[in-house]
């Protein structure tokens, strides 16, 4: 059996084989040619032993990643997927097989690559989206409720700090110019280098596939066109992942939780040592704990971890711990899907992230629904932390995930509420799916080059409220006067050429950082003494920033006097406004293992616009969440799809890959997918 490596004039691989395990084995060896630092980083950030490599500033993660048993989880998912479907098992052995090859003899910045294990590629799913359902905003919550009382809950609401995001739309062929649906859309993540979604096409005699894949995962669980039908997923929003409030104490034979029954039952418990690099840097040891709920990840039977206070260990349940099933049983049968019927039979395997999953095919079916697994309980469980302690706060199966239909020939997600809302607590403000649907709105028949203008758009819905406590102002100094004049004339997009949209983010970075000073949200500018990797979700500036429209239209604000607040960020910035333009810090500020120094680009966009590109008011300018990736499927011609992502196709610096495609992101440009292997250049069997 063979395969081979193909590349267009982007370096995007395009792979051939004889057989489904060769494709495999060519796409793990593949991924490690061009990411195989990207994939040694997953590796050891998934195993909790990235410190041992990058240094003490990743302690926190790897001391997270123990404390919630992601390693021991990937295997038991592992040993489950064996059990129950060998021919995957046998499938995601083959790719792990191919990244060991590609990693034989790798350069890397630091170290040399370690070996792989079969469980690898679920671990680094386990660690890429362990946060990704924002459990951590239960302790905001928490602390919320704690010292302003219940309606702080709606108050705040908000999308929040974490990695979740994504636009997505459907329009049916009624809809288009050549009869037949298109999809597109761009998923909102931490922009890294190398980025987080790798393009990739996969062809054998079975299906031939291009898609977005994530690098360490076989196949394309989020982004794919067959041919004959294409997905593409957005974040649900779901709640799914519970914290539990535990009541621990030592006995001579380890620790014990209280349970709901009244009764006190071992914990399991042992010790693990995490390696830390650096000269002099000592080995760190860290306490796991495990009670029937799931893994204690703050806290244990002395409380926090400053002692402060006795009664607070809390546990994470989350469900791949609890059914072994990571929904990797999905994704051969997403490659090898010919209409949205098979689609849908694949997400039925989906287990996490939970997603809203929107496909189309090229007899006109369309597919809007969401995937992955919910657990039924209480609703408090979804709001708060849970007394373990107490019954009524247990997982009773699992909900039947909701079907959506089409309006107008159209269905749009941008995390809203909306189709998964009986899922979820907190969801995304509206603005960017009502922005889409109005954008689509313009139009009757849409051709796949015309959705780059709905990736690339920049008003900024959120701007509203402030702006109409600007509008109300009088009694201003000349210079506010004129300040206010500019604003309220300022047509409300977000470009980096833009002067007003420059002062509009100075004015609600001033009233953001008033805001977090008052006195009424004194109590919530210091966190308890909670893991550092869940800190942002308890940072006070970014809750106020995030949800700033909420807060300005709330009908009282704990006695907060707005109107003076907002004259007050006028005045300070019209008595020192920015000399720039919105693009002269708004600019690109990727995650990268180890930093580098690149000029990197001005941005249009921001966290509310289409164009998510998402500062923190208060706190800076810089986006550090953005697309990364954009896509656009058309189910009349595959040859016609479009597609982008924030880098390039390698992972290598220096490369002439790394960065080629960085322009065209910036502008909204993207490049054509090509699947004919007559346009390819082969580079090697392998």
């Amino acid at each position: 059996m063979t395969a081979a490596i193909y590349r267009d004039a982007w370096g995007i691989p395009h792979l051939r084989a004889d057989d489904v395990r060769e494709l495999a084995r060519a796409q793990g060896r593949v991924t490690a040619l061009d990411r195989a630092w990207q994939l040694e980083v997953e590796r050891r950030r998934a195993e909790g032993t990235s410190a041992a490599l990058l240094g003490p500033d990743h302690l926190p993660w790897d001391r997270f990643v123990r404390r919630t048993r992601l390693d021991d989880t990937a295997r038991r998912c592992w040993t489950e997927l064996e059990r129950e479907d060998p021919e995957t098992a046998d499938w995601v052995r083959a790719y792990v097989d191919g990244v060991n090859e590609g990693l034989t003899g790798a350069s890397l910045p630091l170290g040399t690559p370690g070996r792989w294990e079969p469980w690898t590629p679920l671990g680094i799913w386990l660690g890429i989206h362990i946060l990704f359902a924002g459990f951590p905003a239960k302790l905001w919550r928490e602390q919320a409720v704690r010292h302003l009382g219940e309606e702080a809950v709606g108050l705040f609401a908000t999308d929040g700090p974490g990695t979740s995001g994504s636009n997505g739309w459907l329009v049916s062929g009624e809809r288009t110019v050549t009869g037949r649906p298109i999809i597109a859309g761009d998923p909102h993540r931490f922009i890294e280098d190398a980025g987080v979604y790798q393009q990739i096409h996969l062809s054998c005699p079975e299906f031939d596939v291009v898609g977005l894949a994530v690098p360490g995962i076989p196949g394309m669980a989020h982004f794919g066109h067959t041919g004959s039908v294409a997905w593409a997923i957005t974040n649900a929003m779901s709640d799914y992942q519970d914290l539990y409030r535990e009541r621990l104490r030592r006995t001579g034979a380890g620790v014990e939780a209280l349970g709901p029954d009244g009764v006190w039952r071992r914990a399991a418990r042992h010790t693990e040592t995490i390696e830390v690099a650096g000269s002099g840097e000592a080995p760190v040891e860290v306490e796991i704990i495990e009670t029937d709920r799931g893994p204690v990840i703050i806290g244990g039977p002395e409380g926090l971890d400053d002692g402060s206070d006795a009664d607070c260990a809390i546990s994470l349940r989350y469900p791949p711990r609890v059914t072994a099933d990571l929904g990797f049983g999905a994704l051969l049968p997403l490659l090898r899907a010919r209409n949205t019927a098979d689609v849908d039979r694949a997400f039925d395997h989906w287990a996490e992230p939970v997603n809203v999953v929107q496909a189309a095919d090229t007899e006109g079916g369309v597919l809007h629904r969401v995937a992955g697994k919910v657990p039924r309980r209480a609703a408090v469980n979804g709001v708060r932390l849970v007394p373990a302690w107490e019954p009524g706060h247990e997982w009773q199966g699992w909900h039947e995930t909701p079907y959506g239909g089409l309006t107008d020939g159209v269905a749009v997600m941008a995390n809203q509420r909306g189709l998964a809302e009986p899922l979820g607590v907190e969801f995304a403000a509206p603005h960017r799916a009502d922005r889409i649907t109005a954008l689509l709105a313009e139009s009757q028949r849409w051709a796949p080059g015309d959705m780059a203008a709905v990736h690339t758009d920049t008003y900024l819905g959120s701007a509203a409220p402030l702006l109409d406590h600007v509008a109300a102002l009088d009694g201003l100094t000349p210079e506010a006067a004129r300040l206010r004049e500019t604003l309220l004339a300022w047509d409300r997009r977000m470009d980096a050429d833009s002067r007003p949209a420059a002062l509009y983010a100075a004015v609600r970075t001033a009233l953001v950082r008033r805001l977090a000073a008052h006195p009424a949200f004194a109590a919530l500018t210091t966190p308890p003494a909670y893991p550092e990797v869940l800190l942002p979700w308890l940072a006070l500036v970014p809750r106020i920033a995030y949800a700033l429209a909420h807060l300005l239209r709330a009908e009282k604000l704990y006695g907060v006097d707005r109107p003076e607040e907002v004259r007050a960020a006028l005045e300070e910035v019209a008595a020192d406004p920015p000399t720039g333009t919105w693009g002269d810090t708004h600019r690109l500020a990727p995650w990268r293992a180890i930093p580098a120094e690149y000029d990197e680009p001005a941005l249009s966009g921001d966290h509310d616009c289409v164009l998510c590109t998402s500062a923190v008011p208060g706190l800076t300018d810089l986006a550090a969440r953005g697309p990364a990736a954009r896509y656009v499927w058309d189910l009349a011609n595959r040859e016609h799809s479009l597609w982008a992502v924030p880098f390039g196709a390698s992972g290598q610096p220096g490369t002439p890959h790394h960065r080629d495609q960085l322009p065209l992101w910036t502008r909204g440009d993207l490049i054509p997918v090509i699947t004919d292997f007559d346009r390819l250049e082969k580079e090697t069997d392998v």
